[in-house]
């Protein structure tokens, strides 16, 4: 049994009952977000995800809501005809953790700013529980001082964003930027709920 089936196994259903909102911002890791759902669901998670037009570019709702066994929701509006929409105070107030994974450079600097132009970021701005942020992007503009400003400033206000391990990145170069992997994102959801 490989590493990441042993881990796995191990949280299987150790958020049981628990409600994962699932933000997935525009990066190529974006396709990680399939994995992730599945683990978290195999944990015993109940998972909504919101994902960003950016993200839809690399990753389609139809897999993460086969995935997820709810519809994806990707904007404000659920039916334009009749005004129905998807009430971001409600998802904020619904959940017991936002995941945010993959958080592009352009969704860091947007939450760190308290910026809301999309469904993503206008439910972490009304979410009331513990936010998780998975940074994904090229090795250049991790290390950029607007970015680690950013980084900085979202932990002050009480999020958790995960450190970038380094790894070969999609452009070629190697170094930090990678996204965590699912099996580590859903190792840390379980510990903080089982610490909490």
């Amino acid at each position: 049994m490989s590493a990441s089936n042993q881990q796995a196994t191990s949280n299987n259903q150790q958020l049981n009952s628990r409600r994962i909102l699932l933000g997935v911002s525009g990066s190529i890791a974006a396709y990680k977000a399939a994995p992730l759902v599945r683990l978290l669901v195999q944990a015993g998670a109940e998972v909504q995800v919101i994902l960003t037009e950016a993200a839809a570019a690399f990753v389609t709702p139809l897999t993460l809501g086969t995935l997820s066994k709810k519809p994806v929701l990707t904007g404000f509006l659920r039916d334009a005809a009749s005004g129905q929409w998807h009430n971001h105070v409600e998802l904020g107030l619904w959940a017991d953790a936002y995941v945010i994974a993959p958080a592009s450079a352009n969704t860091l600097g947007q939450l760190a700013q308290g910026l809301c132009p999309n469904l993503l970021s206008a439910v972490y701005l009304s979410a009331r529980c513990p936010v998780f942020l998975a940074p994904a992007m090229d090795l250049d503009m991790y290390a950029h001082p607007a970015v680690q400003q950013n980084i900085q400033r979202l932990r002050s206000f009480g999020n958790y964003v995960f450190d970038s391990p380094a790894g070969e990145l999609a452009s070629g170069l190697n170094g930090p930027g990678r996204m965590l992997e699912p099996e580590q994102i859903v190792a840390e959801l379980v510990q903080f709920f089982n610490v909490k």
